[in-house]
C-alpha cells in the first residue's frame, strides 16, 4: 500500500498556526498505520511541556547504522502532525557511513529515489535536551512502512528482535553498559590527530597515565558536573564514573536495566550528553576506538545477566563459580563471536585496539575476576552474578552491539554450549585466530555466520554488512600523509 503524504499547505500555517497540541485529534490517513505506542508518546510529550512550558523546540531523532542521532527539529507547537499522521523522513537515514555519506546499499538510497518512510516517537525516550540555547525536547523515533512494518535497518529494531526470544522462554535479560570515552583538546595535532586536553588546574598538557584517581576527578569537576546535571536532565541512569588509564580517557557507567532495550537507548543518549557536556567546558569528547597508537583504546563493556519468571538470576545456583547456565551462556558468546567482530569492531581504526596487555581481548576465552579476558565473572554476589563482555570498542552501535551479546547468550541456552575451562592470568598474549582481526574479514564472517542473521534479521545484517563495506571501500581510496612520507 503506497505512503500518502499529507496535503501541501504553508509552513507557517502547518507549523505555528495550528492549536498547541501533543495527541492525536483525528483518526490517522488511510496508508498510515499507526502504531499503538504513539498515543502513549503523545500524553508524554504534553506533560513535559507542561511541567516545563519554556520548551521551544522538539528534536524527533533516529539512531542510524553508526549510532549517530539524525533527524528534524521542530516548533514545540507544530508537533501535533507527529502524532497524527507520522514524520515522512527519507529511509536512507539509517544507512549514512560514518562520514554522514549515503553509500547507497544495494540500491537503497540514490538508487531507489530516496523513498521517504514514516518515523513515530518511542514514549521512553521522550525528555528534555541539557545544553546551552533555547529550551529543547526530544524524542527517539522508530521507521516504519505504511503497513507499520520496522524499517530492516533500524538497529533498535534488531535489538527488539533478540528480546523476542527471550520473551518465549518466560526469560528477562538485565544489561548495563560502561562506556570509555576520551577528553580531547578542541586544538588538533598537524595532520588532525587528538591531542590530550590541558589539565585545568595546572594549565599544562595532559602527558601521564593515572586510573582511578581521585585527583583526577577533581581536576575535571566542572565537566563531570555538566555531565552529571546533563545524565540527570536526559534521564539517562547514570551510576559512577572514574578516570580511565591514558591522559583524558574516563569512564561512565549505566545502571542495570530490566527493560533491556532503555540499556542501549541510554548509552546513545550517554554519548549525547558527553559530548554537550565537554563542549561547555571547552573539550571535545570521541569515542573513537583507538585514538593514539601507544595509549590504551576506548571500549563498550555490555553486562549481562537472565531473570526467570520468578525474578531470579539464572546465572545463580549458590556456587562461587555459578550455574551450569551461565557457562553456556559464555559458550554461546563464544561461539557468535567471529562472526559479531564486525558489530563489536565497526572501523578499520577499532582493530588497533586489540593489542597484548592494552585491557581489550584478544582471545574468546572467559575467567573469574579477570581482566585479560574476553568475556570476564566480576566478582558479586550470587543474586548479581553476570557476564561483562568487554570486547566492543566505544565506536559500536550500542543497539546492535547488545543485540549480538544477548543473540550468543540465547544460542548458548538453547544449544547448552560448553566454554571450557575458565582462563587463570593475563592471557592477553594468547591471540584467538578464529578471532577477524581486520574490518574486511569481520565483514567475511558477519555474512557467513547465518545464527547472527537468524537473530537480529538476515536483511538488517546484509545492509549494514553492505554499508561497512562500502565505507571501508571509500576510506581505502584515501592517499595518507604517511604514503606519501614514505613512498613518495
Amino acid at each position: 500500500m503506497p505512503i500518502l503524504t499529507p496535503p501541501v499547505v504553508s509552513i507557517r500555517a502547518f507549523l505555528y498556526d495550528r492549536p498547541i497540541m501533543n495527541k492525536p485529534t483525528s483518526p490517522p490517513m488511510p496508508g498510515f498505520a499507526r502504531p499503538q505506542f504513539v498515543e502513549e508518546a503523545a500524553k508524554r510529550l504534553d506533560a513535559l511541556r507542561k511541567e516545563h512550558p519554556g520548551i521551544e523546540t522538539v528534536d524527533a531523532v533516529l539512531s542510524d547504522i553508526c549510532g549517530t542521532l539524525r533527524g528534524k527539529r521542530l516548533p514545540a507547537g507544530g508537533t501535533s502532525h507527529i502524532f497524527e499522521t507520522g514524520m515522512q523522513i527519507p529511509q536512507s537515514i539509517y544507512m549514512m557511513d560514518a562520514s554522514g555519506e549515503m553509500v547507497n546499499p544495494f540500491g537503497r538510497g540514490i538508487g531507489d529515489g530516496d523513498p521517504d518512510g514514516t518515523a513515530w516517537p518511542i514514549p521512553e525516550t521522550i525528555s528534555r535536551v541539557w545544553g546551552e540555547g533555547a529550551a529543547r525536547a526530544q524524542m527517539l523515533m522508530t521507521l516504519r512502512d505504511a503497513d507499520g512494518a520496522v524499517h530492516p535497518a533500524e538497529p533498535r529494531a534488531a535489538l527488539e528482535r533478540v528480546l523476542e526470544r527471550f520473551a518465549q522462554m518466560k526469560l528477562t535479560p538485565v544489561a548495563a553498559l560502561e562506556l570509555e570515552f576520551y577528553l580531547i583538546d578542541r586544538e588538533r595535532a598537524p595532520g588532525g590527530a587528538p591531542l590530550p586536553p590541558v589539565d585545568p588546574a595546572s594549565g599544562q598538557r595532559e602527558c601521564t597515565n593515572s586510573v582511578y584517581g581521585i585527583d583526577d576527578l577533581d581536576r575535571y569537576g566542572a565537566f563531570l558536573a555538566s555531565l552529571g546535571e546533563a545524565a540527570q536532565v536526559q534521564n539517562i541512569p547514570m551510576s559512577a564514573t572514574s578516570k580511565e588509564y591514558a591522559p583524558g580517557q574516563f569512564e561512565a557507567n549505566l545502571k542495570h536495566q530490566k527493560e533491556t532495550i532503555l540499556a542501549a537507548d541510554h548509552c546513545v543518549f550517554l554519548k549525547q550528553v558527553i559530548k554537550a557536556a565537554a563542549k561547555a567546558n571547552g573539550f571535545d569528547a570521541t569515542f573513537m576506538a583507538k585514538p593514539y597508537p601507544d595509549r590504551a583504546g576506548t571500549g563498550l563493556h555490555v553486562h549481562v545477566s537472565v531473570l526467570d519468571e520468578q525474578g531470579r538470576n539464572i546465572f545463580d545456583d549458590g556456587s562461587e563459580a555459578g550455574s551450569d547456565r551461565l557457562r553456556h551462556a559464555i559458550g554461546g558468546m563464544q561461539a557468535l563471536m567471529p562472526g559479531s567482530m564486525a558489530l563489536f569492531a565497526p572501523s578499520l581504526n577499532s582493530y588497533r585496539r586489540f593489542q597484548p596487555d592494552m585491557f581489550a581481548p584478544v582471545n574468546r576465552r572467559w575467567g573469574l575476576n579477570n581482566r585479560s579476558v574476553g568475556l570476564r565473572i566480576p566478582m558479586s554476589p550470587g543474586i548479581a552474578r553476570r557476564v561483562e563482555h568487554r570486547v566492543a570498542g566505544a565506536d559500536a552501535n550500542p543497539y546492535l552491539t547488545l543485540a549480538a551479546v544477548l543473540a550468543g547468550l540465547h544460542l548458548g541456552l538453547t544449544r547448552k554450549i560448553d566454554p571450557g575451562a575458565p582462563a587463570v592470568g593475563n592471557v592477553s598474549h594468547e591471540p584467538d585466530m578464529a578471532l577477524p582481526f581486520s574490518l574486511d574479514a569481520a565483514l567475511q564472517k558477519l555474512t557467513a555466520e547465518s545464527a547472527i542473521g537468524d537473530y537480529l534479521g538476515q536483511e538488517t545484517v546484509a545492509i549494514y554488512a553492505e554499508t561497512k563495506r562500502l565505507e571501508y571501500g571509500r576510506f581505502l581510496k584515501i592517499v595518507s600523509a604517511a604514503e606519501y612520507a614514505w613512498y613518495l
